[in-house]
């Protein structure tokens, strides 16, 4: 395929290669145009479903990230201080007989001192399944410093979530409304979804205290007070719940609802769902009687109390959630000035989701069959449809509030219909998903594979935690503890500290892969940076004896390994967007896709996939060696993405299976499998069929098919959760109920935190804030042109986002006697920061925020050690407690800074006082600084500019560079 030039004739000697976008985590289709190998312009593949063409600003940037000066060339070996930067090149024979080496002793002795750890990578389905081989628990990916509390609330709820994993019906909703939304996050769907929503006259709907983004093209913004969207929400409920504007059948159909929960306090069902001997849930029936909940219950007996076989009382799970949030002091008038709102704007907005839901709804002339074998003629729908993400997740009561939304959704019956949230294949799972997590004492054995299941899962009460006989923490992250038991994505941001500490053990290996944690993914970022140096007096040793560290670019972590992995950028390499792991599907097909190399590498770097499963090959793991003792993969990724079977025929990807790729979803492995995903633009895609796009949680022909893909285990109801009853497992431990015990001092967090229905609380700290004039909430966002650390080395995008000022309210700003281009010290619990600060009108008065990622350590990323981005550019990270012991100053069990219920970082809790600094103390750059880094051996020379012009002569020359 030729490029076309701007007026449209073809450029000789020019090729196009399709491949997947990794400039975020929005997985677009891109077409990448080379001259002479070399790439010149990326555009969208008008055929990807993701973005049908659409490209945005990070996408087309894609060409500057590939010619980036911060690029690793070969693997390095600290020989200095670690932080120093002092690193020698060495050979991949070298650096691999190194890590297997360090990797191989811990096996042989106790694998569990391996933690392995990654940041924003896309290939969880091999580095979870290759850390349960090796036989560690201590393994996770980003998601619980990032927004495991939307992923759990989601999955506890409702058997899927927001983020990747379900969409916004964008063509029947009446009503959008959109939470916390990062203006990244799906960047080009949610833009192509507002577009036509908004094309159609519907109304968009912004809660969020900051307007940039999406929130700046919506019809209203509701700037509320950060962390109190719970609030809001409950407040919401209280109304749908006054007016009678409820979907009472929804609720009694497809809900627990309906289901009776024992009321004997004191005893140790109590709390729990009554059932019959069988173990089914029990309801009331037509004429009172008690029996199995069969998704028939009667929508007029939603709130019944009953008299059980037994003797004892109970209710329904709906009867008791009307009665916490039919009080008084749900409703918005109580909770409208802690808000930021106004009672009146409460009222009105719950108004208008029940109108949006019930008056005049979607209604699609299609036929289905549910689970009972009822024919539906049509699906009636509810036009509201809700998404959110990390805005509201990243609190200490993040988990509650996600879950506060899903029954705000449950009450409108605004799930999988039309107009509303719909699931994104291969979800709505069971829920929770009927994974546990292993390594429990017993289940981590020296030369073994992980006993007990994967390292993450889904516990569904005490019985499966991670703890010790004490109830401390087996993992080093102190995931699926007393501390953190849904952490379901794992506690990465606790990992540093603990290892440090050797809580609940010293760790030999820390391995970490595209996980910046010195610096933008760090919280209390110079003690963490003091950490990774620290020494035990005792022996010199450092506190954490090695640290493996992969990554494709200079970063600031690169200075705390002691050995570098070079990884290959994402153009060099295969990648595979697997249905096993963070999927392309849409609501409507499921699908997946592949990165394909578009051209070499230009250095003496591997793909860190291809690196695991040699080092796997090398230390002998189970399902990476043939029967002969070699390498079971040795085409590297690439072979491991067509060969490698989960389960018999189930593979990393989908489409054309079998050895004529004639299968789908499961088949025999295909050896040209690759071929033909390049040959179609690197994606796959199954449309479902109209009567299988709803109402998928008992949908039969829908899960019919769900279960033929390997999606569910069995073709059975997903009933959904208005009642949460694994958290009442935990608070009936918390009561002393039980063989597995909470520590003493944990039994009243966990009495409080695990409610079965959604509560709201402030963050740990707020009356210590609010006495010391900490007054405004400092929040961080990603920008719409990068993602984290991934754009601010790169040229193009560095001219939109070269610096980062503090963001408040004009009238504020104005108030304390600032201007644009002013400093401030910005003060909270572990110190102060110097910035410049910029004024607005779109952000809440009581909330300051600024742009994550783009402050920088100088000598990093390839960057000019006087690049504004080290000089002017600043984290919040700096004033962000890891843990509640550094909030307090105190020596006290360090419980993370995070959600008690999944661990979830609690980022956006921070609170700071601001003092304008005077004219003449205004200072060069901004504090804290630190020592730069110096180059690293066989970089190249740090540009004071980068730049790369596009462009083709008339004559079919080529533009400079």
């Amino acid at each position: 395929m030729a490029h076309l030039d701007a007026i449209g004739d073809a450029v000789p000697g020019t090729e196009t290669r399709t491949t997947t976008c990794y400039m975020c985590a929005c997985r677009c289709g891109i077409r990448v145009h080379l001259r002479d190998g070399v790439p010149r312009h990326i555009d969208g593949n008008p055929d990807h479903p993701v973005n049908r063409g659409v490209i945005c600003g990070k996408g087309a940037s894609g060409l500057m990230t590939q010619l980036s000066p911060a690029k690793l060339r070969k693997p390095l070996r600290r020989v200095g201080p670690r932080g120093e930067n002092a690193f020698e090149e060495i050979s991949w024979e070298e650096a691999l007989g190194i890590a297997a080496g360090w990797l191989g002793a811990i096996r042989d002795s106790d694998p569990k001192r391996l933690a392995f750890f990654t940041g924003r990578d896309q290939s969880q389905a091999l580095t979870g399944w290759w850390a349960q081989a090796f036989g560690t628990p201590n393994y996770a990916a980003h998601g619980g410093f990032c927004s495991v509390n939307m992923a759990a609330a989601g999955l506890y709820t409702l058997g899927g979530s927001f983020w990747e994993f379900g969409e916004a019906d964008f063509e029947h909703a009446k009503l959008f409304v959109m939470f916390g939304v990062a203006e990244d996050h799906a960047s080009n769907p949610l833009k192509l979804g507002i577009s036509r929503l908004k094309a159609r006259g519907a109304k968009f709907v912004s809660v969020n205290p900051v307007r940039t983004g999406y929130s700046a093209v919506a019809d209203e913004w509701l700037g509320i007070r950060p962390g109190t969207d719970g609030l809001l929400l409950g407040a919401v409920a209280h109304e749908l719940l006054r007016t009678g504007r409820i979907d009472r059948e929804f609720l009694a159909s497809y809900s627990n609802a309906a289901c009776l929960v024992i009321d004997d306090p004191g005893a140790a069902d109590h709390g729990l769902l009554a059932r019959d001997g069988e173990g089914r849930p029990l309801s009331v029936a037509a004429g009172g009687a008690v029996g199995p909940a069969d998704g028939a219950a009667d929508p007029l007996l939603l709130d019944a109390a009953a008299t059980l076989p037994d003797g004892r009382r109970a209710a329904t799970a709906f009867r008791l959630l009307a009665a916490r949030f039919g009080a008084a002091d749900w409703a918005p008038a109580a909770v409208a000035e802690r808000c930021g709102l106004s009672a009146a704007t409460i009222r009105r907005f719950a108004a208008e989701l029940a109108a949006a839901a019930f008056d005049d709804p979607p209604v699609l002339e299609v036929p289905w069959t549910d689970l009972q074998g009822r024919r539906h003629e049509r699906m009636e729908g509810r036009g509201v449809s809700f998404h959110a993400m990390r805005g509201i997740s990243a609190h200490a009561n993040g988990f509650h509030t996600c879950r506060m939304l899903h029954v705000v959704q449950l009450l409108l019956g605004a799930v999988d219909r039309p107009g509303s949230f719909r699931y994104c294949p291969p979800f709505p799972k069971a829920v929770p998903p009927p994974v546990l997590p292993g390594g429990k004492a017993g289940e981590v054995a020296p030369g073994q594979p992980l006993a007990g299941g994967p390292p993450l899962g889904f516990p569904r009460g005490p019985q499966d935690l991670l703890v010790d006989g004490a109830g401390e923490p087996l993992r080093i992250d102190g995931a699926f503890s007393w501390e953190a038991p849904l952490a379901a994505h794992g506690a990465m941001q606790m990992v540093i500290r603990n290892a440090w500490a050797g809580r609940p053990y010293p760790i030999d290996t820390l391995m970490l892969f595209m996980a910046n944690m010195s610096w933008n993914s760090a919280m209390n970022t110079t003690e963490t940076m003091r950490m990774l140096t620290d020494r035990d007096p005792a022996t010199g040793d450092y506190r954490i004896p090695h640290i493996i560290y992969a990554d494709a670019f200079a970063s600031e972590m690169v200075a705390y390994a002691d050995l570098v992995l070079p990884d290959t950028t994402y153009l060099e390499r295969h990648d595979c967007i697997s249905l096993l792991d963070r999927p392309i599907s849409d609501a409507d097909g499921a699908a997946d896709a592949i990165r394909q190399p578009v051209l070499a590498p230009d250095r003496d770097v591997r793909p860190f996939q291809s690196v695991l499963l040699d080092l796997g090959a090398r230390l002998g793991l189970p399902g990476m060696t043939d029967a002969d003792g070699g390498p079971r993969y040795p085409g590297g990724y690439a072979d491991f993405i067509v060969n490698h079977q989960r389960s018999p025929g189930i593979g990393l990807l989908a489409g054309w299976r079998g050895a004529d790729g004639g299968e789908a979803g499961r088949g025999a492995p295909n050896p040209e499998q690759l071929d033909r995903y390049a040959g179609n633009g690197c994606f796959w895609r199954h449309e479902l069929a109209p009567g299988e796009r709803y109402f998928r949680f008992a949908n039969r022909d829908y899960l019919a098919w769900a279960r033929q893909m390997g999606f569910v285990d069995r073709v059975a109801p997903i009933v959904l959760q208005l009642y949460c009853e694994p958290l009442q497992r935990f608070r009936l431990a918390a009561g002393g109920h039980g063989p597995v015990q909470p520590p003493e001092r944990l039994r009243d967090r966990i009495a409080t935190a695990f409610d079965p229905l959604p509560i709201w609380y402030p963050p740990a700290g707020q009356d210590e804030d609010d006495a010391a004039g900490r007054g405004f909430h400092a929040l961080t966002q990603r920008p719409m042109a990068m993602y984290h650390a991934w754009g601010s080395h790169n040229a193009w995008q560095r001219q939109i986002h070269g610096h980062n000022p503090l963001y408040l309210n004009r009238a504020v700003g104005q108030a304390m006697g600032l201007r644009d281009g002013d400093w401030v010290e910005v003060s909270g619990r572990l110190g102060q920061l110097t910035v410049p600060v910029r004024l607005m009108d779109g952000v809440q008065p009581d909330t300051v925020w600024t742009w994550n990622a783009v402050g920088k350590r100088r000598g990093t990323w390839g960057l000019d050690p006087d690049a504004a981005e080290g000089r002017t550019g600043f984290l919040l990270n700096h004033l962000i407690p890891d843990s509640l012991a550094a909030a307090e100053g105190s020596a006290a069990m360090a419980l993370p800074n995070a959600d008690p219920v999944t661990g979830q970082a609690a980022w956006y809790d921070l609170r700071v006082s601001l003092r304008p600094l005077p004219a003449d103390r205004v200072p060069a750059v901004s504090a804290p600084q630190f020592p730069p880094l110096p180059p690293l051996p066989g970089q190249p020379a740090r540009p004071a500019r980068q730049g790369f012009r596009l462009g083709y002569r008339r004559d079919g020359g080529r533009g400079g560079a």
